[in-house]
Parts: C-alpha cells; structure tokens; sequence
C-alpha cells in the first residue's frame, strides 16, 4: 500500500507557535509581501487556517527559513501545493545530474556546478526544515532526505572532477558518460553520512582512496598529486561560501594517518595501514563506512577487505576501555560536567547523543566479528540487533532508540534557527524557548523536564556498559609464583598474556621470588616486586615479544647491586616502567648494556629526562660536574667512561622513545665524544706534563674525521681522529725529568689519548679510536707536524684523502694550531682541480667498495647501491668541485646534509637535492636506531616487534613493507643521481 504523499496542507492547529509577537507579525508582513507574486501564497494566506498559523510561527522561529522564503518565494509556494517528496526527490535529481553535459555538447562549468548544487540545497534545507517542524517528517527520515542530498552532491562533484580530468588529459576514463564507473577512485561516507543519519547543518565526512592501477591514469606514479589536487577542488566545490551558500563543510581527517598522508590515499597504503597501525577509533569509525560515491563497486569491494580490521573474530572486551577513553577525552577536552539544560552540548554532553552511539558500537565491535547480524551503519537499526541477539534488553533498546532521535530533533531544531553547525543548548532563557517552541513545547520547564529525563537514562545506560570496563579488559588470572611447581591457572594467565613458553617464564619468576638475586633478596624487596607483577607482566605481554624481553629483563636484576629502589620507583611511576619495557623489548643492545652496566639506569631517574634536549651545553655541564671531583689521572678517565656510557645510553632511550630524531641524535652523539675527547686530551697534557714535562711552544689540535667531523656518530660508531702538533724549530726536547725529542713527545701524546679513550677497563671502554685516516694511513706516524701535514695534502694526498678532508672538523687543542690547521684545509679544498679525474677518481672508488664490499641485503644502509656511501661521496665530491676562484674559499663542513644543500645548482638540481636529502634524512633514522637497538646485522625476521614498531614510527610508515619499499625507491634514485653527477661528460662540461 502506498503511503500518503506528505503536503504542508496536511499540518494540524498549534503545532508550533510563533516565538513572540514582534516576529510573528514580522513574518505575516513578508509572507504578505511575498503574495504579491505568488498567487499560492496570497490564496494561503486568504484561507487563515492551520497552514497560515504553522508559517507565520516557522519563519518567526527560524531567521534562516525566513531569509530563504524572502529570497525564494517560488520555492515556498511550491511547497504549499505540491507533495514535498516530489520536491525533494526533484531537487536531489537535480543535484545528482548537474555535471551531465548539455544537449549541444558542451559540459557544464565548475562555477555552473556549484550553483546548481547550493541551489539544491537550499531547496532541500527549506522544504525538510518546513515538513519537519510540522511533524510530517520523521526525524530518521530528516536525516535520510539530508543524506541523500550529500551523496548526490559529492557524487555530482566527482563525476564533474574526473570528468574534466579527462578533458584535459589527467585520466583516460572508460567511459566519460559514467566517469566514476571503474575508476578505482572510493569516496567513502564515514559518520553519520555513512549512516544517513546527517544532521540538519552538518559537516560531512568522507574518506578517499584510489586505486593507482585502475587503468585511467596514464602515469600511475602521477595517482597522488593528481587525485589530492582533484580534492582540494572536491572541498571547494561543497565548501566555498560565494553568493548562493554553501552545500556541506566538508572533512577528510578520518583517512589513516591524516597529519602526513594527502588527501586521497592508495587503497593498498591504506590496507596496510590499518592493519598494522589502525586503532580502536577507527574501527568503531567503519562500522558506519558506506561507498557514496566515485567507484561504488571498489568501494564495496575496499570494505569487504576492512572486515578484518573492523570486526575481530573472537569478543573483543578490550576495545571497551579503548572506546571509553575517546569519550572521556571529549569530556576533557569540551569540559563537560553536570548535566543541565541552558548550555548543554547534546551531541558531545553527558547523556547526549554520541554517549548512545559509543553504547552502540562499542558492543558491535566486541561482538560483531563473531555475530554479523550487528554489522548495522545506523544507530537505530543497531540498538534493535543488539536486543534481538539479547546483548541489551528490548527495552532498553526501545528507551535508547527514544532517546536518540529525542536528541537529534533537538540538534536540527537548534542548527534549524540560524544554519549553524552547533550542538548546543542556548544559554538564555529566551533562546531556549525558542528550541522549545519549535519542538512544540508550551514552554521552558516542559522542555527541560523531558530533555533531562533523556540525558539521565542515557548517561546512566552508557555508565553501566562501562561499569564492567575493568573486569572485561583485565586479566583477573593467577599470578603465583610459590612452591616448586607450576600453577596451572598462572601459566593460563601468562599464556593470555603473550608469553609463548609460560612454563619457562613461570621458572625465571619464581627465581626473583626465591631471592636469589641481590636486587630480590630482601623481604621488602621481594614485596614491592609481587605488587609490581601484574603490570610488569601486561606490559611485557603488550610488547608482542613477551618471553624475549622478560629474559632481558632477567639478565638486567641479575645485574643490579639492589632492588627496593628500582622496584619502588616503577611501580609508582607507569611511565618509567613503559620505558624499562620499550628497552627489553625493541632494543637487545640497549638491554644489555642495562644489564652488564645497571649504573647507566640512574640518568632514567632524572624526570626531567625526557624533556631535555641533549645540547652541547647541556652535556658539558654536567660533564664539568662530574669530573671535576677527581683527583689523579686514572680517576679523571674512569668517570669519562662512565659518564659517556650513561649519556650514550640516554641519548639512546631518547631516540629510542622518539623524544628526538636520528639527526638530532648523531648531533647529540658527537657533541659528547667531542667533550670527552677534550677532557681526555686536558688529562694526557697534565700526565705527560707530570712525567716529561712541558714542550715550550708546543701546540697540539685533535681533528675528527668521518661521521665525528660530520656530527653523525650512532650510538655504536667509533671515532676517526687525527693529532696534529708543532713546535718552535729551536726547542729540541721538553723540559721534564725525563725529557724527549719532539716526536717521541707527541707521538707519546697520541698513543696515551687512544689508550685513555679505547682501553678496556672495568668502566669498559670509551670509543674505538680509528686513525687511518692520517697522512700516509697505517704507515704513517700516529702524529703528524703540521707542516708535514700540509705538504702530504698538497702533493701527495689521493682524491679520496681530499674527499675525507671535506668532513675534518678541528675538536680541541691550541687555538693558534687549530687556525692554522683551518687555513691549512682551506686551502687545499680551494686548490684548483682536473674535474674530469675527480669524478673518473669517485666514480672508480665506488665502484670499488661496490667490488669488493658489497651489501649483505636491503637494510644495508650504507653499502646499498644509492645507500649512505653515494650520498656521502656525491656530497663531498660537489665540495672538492667548486669553480676555480683564486681565492682560497670557506668550506661549509657542518655535515653532508649541509653540504648537499649549498652546493651549486649547476652540479646538482634543486629536485636532485632534495631526493638525496630526503634519502638521507630517512637512511639516518632508520641507521641510528639500528645502530641503537641491535649489533651486527638488522634482520627483520628476527628483529623484536618493539624495534619493527620504532622503525615504521621513525619513517612514518606504517609497516616494514612500506619502508622497505620507501628504500627501494630513494636508492634507485640516489643512484642514478650519483652515476649522473660523476659522468664524464658531465664533469668535464663542469656540471
């Protein structure tokens, strides 16, 4: 049977009554001057019955239908004489096809596009607005109507986008009378546009992914600037305000990740996306997800694969504490408190309407793997799934329901008055009457009443979900470790937990109980580590290998001299007890430098820690405090050792936890062995003083070399150095008891500044010293005079020497020496070059290493052809290929992304340079933290979850695959930039 067409004619006596005198009259005085052209209107007006009454208070009500009524008095007297489903349905066919080309061919413009569609929704906002306000909408079919509008203006725009493309050559369409048809491009309606449950000024959101090989792009790679330029235009076509309004704000933050991705996004990037990185939110997001436009069959297709991803396959109660904790961030955030009735927010506000939609999802994503009949978008159909599958009662479902769309007429009634997209309550007592009024209350009191009867139950419902929230994502198993055998409840517990081998855990445990470790043999010990087990064990089962890192973490209190410290301070402080977790879990190396040197654990008790970036200034005072107090030689160099083994390891848990960058690291890193490499320098001079005397006029400047001289040391670097002295030509020994000849003298110096850097102690040691990058490499002196330095790289150095110089950086040592030694460099990086030999000279060394070092895999770095060696030999190649001045010429040697970045556009292009720096940024990311976390090898197959997830975090990536991917790409590209910068012909044509 077919229902009754819906006619304002129909609307009943006092439904709603005007909001006072003055606007009454104000609205019976435009609806008089509007029947002046409509002879509808003057007939209605005739009449005087319920329609006239209903009109003059709906316009007095809402300035915003009053304006639309006064602009278009044709549209307001089509809506009193005909059926208003006629309408709307005219005004969405309208929308839908304003993209259509015309009959002689031409298609519509953009500028056409946007009026038709603002056109359309203004037709559509006053005739739902009119049919709702006199109950012959309701509100599910308010919001259907809305929704249907957005779904044909976005498919409209789309349509006009891809169309238009293709026009101008961006996409070869299949089939330009039907663009989106097998475009792969999904727009996807998320929220309440998902669901057609679109409130009356809302903004819409939508999430767009494409398929790069759906076969309308000529150039696939091309997919992401032109579809993010296409959205751009998406959001100005719908959002623009000009003359005739807008048609929806429009908002594309649901998509994965929307701080670093554009604005559409690859399907496969997404998939991978959510799978490894996709939270609880977003789960609860999909369930409402719907394809509304562009490829609807992809778009079907693209949800399918999210299933997974949405609904688990077993119940998923830990998603409860998840969806709780959106909510009561919104509480922060909004600072809602009390109920009350002026000022309530009823979307985002205790009681409101989001409080009804998390009850609904959050119990659709426990249960909705396992039952698919809960899989509901809409709110409404989702509260009756869940009573049918005896979730919720059937009452409560009824008085949620109620409540529901209660709510959402008082949201339309109050973005109705003026077009705003606002969810809250007025805050004066005549502004609220209005909301009443519309709603067909009398007045104020009935309205509060009625609404807070709603905001009550709804808060008191939502309150008992979440009541169980502990029970139902906690363990609540066994933990005992007592007695000689298992507890087979505990090893259930463990098993939950994460941990493989539970029986072997459960032995490692009871040895900590049985005190037989330092650090568990006291009582109080013991007792502050059982009341610290159950979070220790759920963070060690969070971090995915639970079994690996509690052993680490075993090794680590074996090590430790005692434990009620330690234990104390981790049980009151989660944060520490996350960091002490993130060590054994992602970074074996770190964890066991914890466990043979538990000392280097005292800087993590400084809670300034991490909001202390480690400058220079930073580490030397602290250094200066710490060494000051010794008081002989061998003191002053077991307090360096230990010092830069505990700040190496803090600039480490920094990196680690992502308070810096892997750039920002290699900085820090180097401004410490820089430090120390000066303390122990001051500690040689004073011992050799003590047994040799003082050289008169003698000078001594240390120069780092490599990754020292670039300020981009790892944690596991060593450190490539250089002593340079000289000394008056008159002064034939030093002064001491027992004196020597200047060579012995310095030699003397250099051999003890290694050993006090590199010899192993019982603080272990500081770095390895590496000193081939000398004059004359290992058949070289170990110090070198300054002249003799100056005549080696004047005319006898190899390219690569000159090459190693543009990274030398003077540390520390005599002022007077480390000018002259500048100079010294100076000039020679300025001498003039065979540009041709440079290149043929690096290109040949490459080829070299390439030869006879080839990478082990992928995830070398530095060895992989486009890796750090080509982007560090192109770098200090462009330094040694300057033009020929005459003029000796500074040399910037702050490091090789500085240098890639001031060299001459004529050697390398702006693109060029910013692919290798972009290269380079990411290669050292990924190389501190492997450095950082493991020794030898980076294998990913057996690398911990906890260092995977660092990784994909330092390259914004989110999975392995990705960045590997990422790896692929940029060294392709770095090498064919090296190859084309040490080319021949490039090279003798001087760039």
């Amino acid at each position: 049977m077919t229902e009754k067409p819906r006619r304002l004619a129909d609307v009943q006596a006092d439904i709603i009554k005007p909001f006072n005198q003055t606007e009454a009259k104000a609205a019976l005085s435009a609806l008089k001057d509007m029947a002046a052209g409509e002879p509808a209107i003057a007939a209605m007006l005739a009449d005087g019955g319920a329609l006239r009454d209903f009109l003059v208070a709906a316009l007095s009500l809402s300035p915003y239908l009053k304006d639309i009524a006064v602009l278009r008095p044709a549209l307001l007297a089509a809506a009193i004489t005909q059926p208003l489903e006629e309408l709307l349905s005219a005004a969405l066919a309208q929308a839908r096809d304003c993209w259509r080309g015309r009959d002689d061919g031409t298609i519509p413009s953009e500028a056409e596009v946007m009026v038709a569609l603002r056109c359309a929704k203004r037709e559509v906002s006053f005739l739902l607005a009119l049919g709702d306000l006199g109950l012959l909408f309701h509100a599910r079919e308010t919001t259907g109507w809305l929704s249907g509008l957005a779904d044909a203006a976005v498919a409209a725009a789309i349509d006009h986008l891809l169309l238009s493309a293709h026009g101008s050559g961006k996409l070869r369409l299949a089939d330009p009378a039907r663009p989106s048809h097998g475009s792969g491009l999904i727009v996807l309606g998320m929220g309440k546009l998902g669901a057609h449950e679109l409130n009356y000024s809302s903004d819409i959101d939508i999430v767009v992914f494409f398929d790069p090989d759906a076969g309308i792009l000529p150039d696939p790679f091309e997919a992401t600037e032109v579809y993010g330029r296409m959205m751009r235009r998406l959001i100005r076509i719908l959002q623009e305000r000009t003359g005739d309004g807008y048609v929806f704000r429009t908002d594309l933050r649901l998509r994965p990740d929307p701080g670093s991705t554009a604005l559409a996004v690859p399907v496969d990037a997404a998939l991978i996306y959510y799978e490894g990185r996709g939270q609880n939110w977003e789960r609860a997001a999909y369930i409402k997800a719907r394809p509304m436009a562009g490829d609807l069959a992809a778009g079907a297709g693209f949800l399918r694969d999210m299933v997974p991803f949405v609904f688990r396959k077993y119940l998923d109660y830990a998603a409860i504490a998840d969806i709780h904790s959106i909510k009561r961030q919104i509480h922060a955030h909004k600072g809602h408190g009390a109920i009350a009735v002026k000022g309530h927010d009823v979307k985002l506000g205790r009681g409101g309407i989001r409080e009804i939609e998390f009850f609904a999802q959050t119990q659709q994503l426990i249960a909705g793997g396992r039952m698919p009949a809960l899989r509901e978008r809409r709110t409404e159909d989702a509260l009756k799934a869940l009573a049918a599958a005896n979730w919720i009662t059937p009452d409560i479902a009824a008085a949620m329901t109620d409540g529901y769309w209660f709510l959402r007429n008082v949201e339309h009634r109050i973005q109705m008055v003026r077009d705003e997209q606002s969810h809250r309550l007025p805050e004066t007592e005549s502004e609220l009457k209005r909301i009443a009024l519309m709603l067909g209350f009398a007045d104020t009191a009935g309205f509060a009443q009625r609404l807070e009867g709603v905001l009550r139950m709804v808060e008191r419902r939502y309150a008992k979900l979440f009541e169980q929230e502990a029970k139902l994502s906690g363990s609540d198993g066994n933990l005992v470790f007592t007695g000689q055998s298992d507890d087979p409840e505990t090893l259930k517990t463990l098993s939950k937990l994460g941990f493989a081998r539970p029986e072997d855990m459960s032995r490692v445990i009871r040895t900590w109980h049985y005190g037989r470790y330092r650090a568990t043999q006291s009582v109080e010990a013991r007792e502050r580590l059982t009341e610290l087990m159950p979070d220790l064990l759920a963070a060690f089962g969070d971090s995915k290998r639970a079994d690996d890192a509690l052993l680490r973490f075993d090794g680590f209190l074996k090590a430790l001299p005692a434990g009620i410290q330690l234990f104390s301070l981790l049980g009151n402080n989660p944060g520490l007890l996350s960091l002490v977790v993130t060590i054994m879990s992602a970074a074996p190396r770190l964890a066991a430098i914890v466990a043979a040197r538990p000392h280097v654990f005292d800087g993590m008790l400084d809670p300034g820690l991490m909001a202390e970036i480690p400058t220079r200034d930073y580490l030397a005072e602290r250094l200066s405090s710490f060494v000051g107090a010794a008081r002989h030689y061998e003191e002053v160099l077991d307090r360096l050792r230990i010092f830069a083994s505990e700040q190496r390891f803090l600039i480490g848990i920094r990196l680690l936890t992502g308070a810096i960058t892997g750039v920002q690291a290699g900085r820090a890193f180097t401004d410490l062995a820089d430090l120390i490499i000066e303390q122990a320098l001051g500690a040689v001079m004073d011992e050799m003083r003590q047994a040799h005397g003082d050289y008169p006029g003698g000078r001594v400047a240390v120069m780092g070399m490599g990754k020292l001289g670039s300020f981009e040391l790892t944690a596991g670097s060593d450190v490539d150095l250089i002593l340079l002295y000289d000394y008056p030509q008159d002064v034939l020994e030093s002064d001491g008891a027992k004196p020597l000849d200047a060579v012995r003298y310095f030699t003397r110096v250099t051999q003890r500044l290694i050993a006090a850097l590199s010899a192993p102690t019982a603080e272990g040691i500081i770095f390895e010293v590496d000193l081939r990058l000398r004059p004359s490499g290992n058949k070289g002196p170990v110090a070198s005079r300054i002249s003799a330095f100056r005549k080696y790289q004047q005319e006898e150095a190899w390219t690569w020497e000159h090459m190693a110089l543009t990274r030398a950086r003077l540390i520390c040592g005599d002022d007077s020496l480390i000018a002259e030694v500048e100079t010294v460099i100076e000039e020679v990086l300025s001498a003039p070059r065979d540009w041709a030999k440079i290149a043929a000279d690096v290109a040949e060394m490459r080829a070299l290493i390439d030869k006879e070092k080839p990478p082990k895999d992928s995830w070398d770095l530095k060895l992989i052809p486009g890796g750090l060696i080509d982007i560090e030999f192109l770098a200090q190649y462009l330094q040694l290929m300057r033009p020929d001045t005459g003029a000796v010429q500074p040399v910037d040697r702050t490091g090789t992304a500085a240098a890639l970045a001031q060299a001459s556009g004529d050697l390398l292009s702006a693109d060029d340079r910013d692919t290798c720096l972009a290269a380079l940024t990411l290669y050292t990311e990924l190389s501190q933290i492997i450095r950082l976390c493991v020794e030898g090898r980076f294998e990913p197959k057996d690398a911990p979850a906890g260092l995977i997830e660092r990784l994909c975090a330092g390259a914004d990536a989110p999975s392995l695959k990705l960045i590997e991917a990422d790896l692929k790409r940029l060294s392709k590209s770095v090498r064919s930039i090296f190859l084309t910068a040490v080319s021949p012909r490039r090279a003798a044509s001087g760039g």
